[in-house]
């Protein structure tokens, strides 16, 4: 595992697109030929995005998106072109060495509106739903389950996709609703596929695939992948070892960042988040490069 970060990289400002828009976590570049998707290192909780970035993050989602990528591309097909700066736009060659390990050329796509979310544990959200008796996503839950618990065959529960604040959890058909039957109907099926092959992939490594999300995009009315793919920013990853019904393991994610801010007094999970201390820095990093290490077999 590597000990030695590289440079933290907050923002990008890279020239000769025709359009730019930031998400959380990634800068998005528009160009005629493609999009360039560059993973910084910036980190969000809350839906609050951090002042402080955690070290080779942005490497650790482009290198794991783009390992997953190309292991289920018999599955599914995928947004991703590149990830060889010689293959992005001449207009940023000069910041091959910034982009390198953490920008990925993709073709462009119309972005359907869900977000994909397959669940074989019961955990997060689920779960607190679970806790106060509530339907979740057209599901009831059998009774005398606990929290972590195995569910009997993985749930698409979708969710809404904001552009702000909070994704909601949506029916079935409330999916269909938004997208159409036919493309809703076979995210449904793609995702708990893709959900299945990565479960046994991450069971080999000694981890367990929680839940995890997908987002699609449709190409000449083709369902692609896109944005990233079962990383630890869009996937609960727990160690199969500490695992036990009635109690969640520490994950491969934000949920040690998550459990620090839940401990401060005079944060109030609004904007503008926390300077965040070394300690919490460098342990955030180290779960990001062991969950790659674990699934890869290599660190940025």
């Amino acid at each position: 595992m590597s000990d030695a970060p590289t440079k933290v990289v907050m923002s990008t400002d890279l020239p000769g697109a025709i359009n730019r828009r930031q998400g959380k976590v990634r800068d998005i570049y528009e160009y005629e030929e493609g999009l360039l998707l560059v993973a910084t290192d910036r980190i969000s909780a809350f839906d609050v995005v951090m002042p402080t970035g955690i070290p080779d993050k942005g490497k650790v989602l482009t290198q794991v998106s783009k390992f997953w990528f190309e292991k289920t591309e018999s599955i599914v097909p995928n947004h991703l072109i590149s990830t060889d700066v010689a293959d992005f736009p001449e207009a940023v060659q000069p910041y091959a060495e910034m982009l390198e390990g953490r920008a990925m050329w993709c073709r462009r796509a119309e972005v359907v509106p869900v977000e994909c979310v397959v669940r074989g544990y019961l955990a997060g959200s689920a779960w607190r739903a679970y806790q106060r008796g509530e339907v979740y996503c057209g599901y009831t839950f059998p009774e005398g389950l606990s929290e972590a618990d195995k569910l009997d065959q993985p749930l698409f529960t979708p969710t809404t996709k904001a552009d702000e604040g909070h994704d909601m959890p949506i029916t079935r058909a409330q999916c269909v609703e938004l997208c159409c039957d036919r493309h809703a109907m076979a995210m449904e099926s793609l995702s708990i596929e893709l959900y299945e092959y990565a479960w046994e992939h991450a069971r080999a490594s000694g981890l367990l695939l929680a839940d995890t999300k997908f987002e699609f995009g449709l190409v000449d009315d083709e369902l692609v992948v896109i944005d990233e793919m079962l990383t630890p920013d869009s996937s609960r990853y727990w160690d199969a070892d500490q695992w036990r019904p009635g109690h969640q393991p520490e994950g491969f994610d934000k949920q040690y960042l998550r459990d620090w801010l839940d401990g401060l007094d005079d944060w109030d999970k609004t904007p503008p988040g926390p300077e965040l201390p070394g300690h919490v820095v460098s342990r955030t990093r180290e779960l990001y490069l062991e969950l790659m290490e674990r699934l890869t077999g290599s660190t940025p």
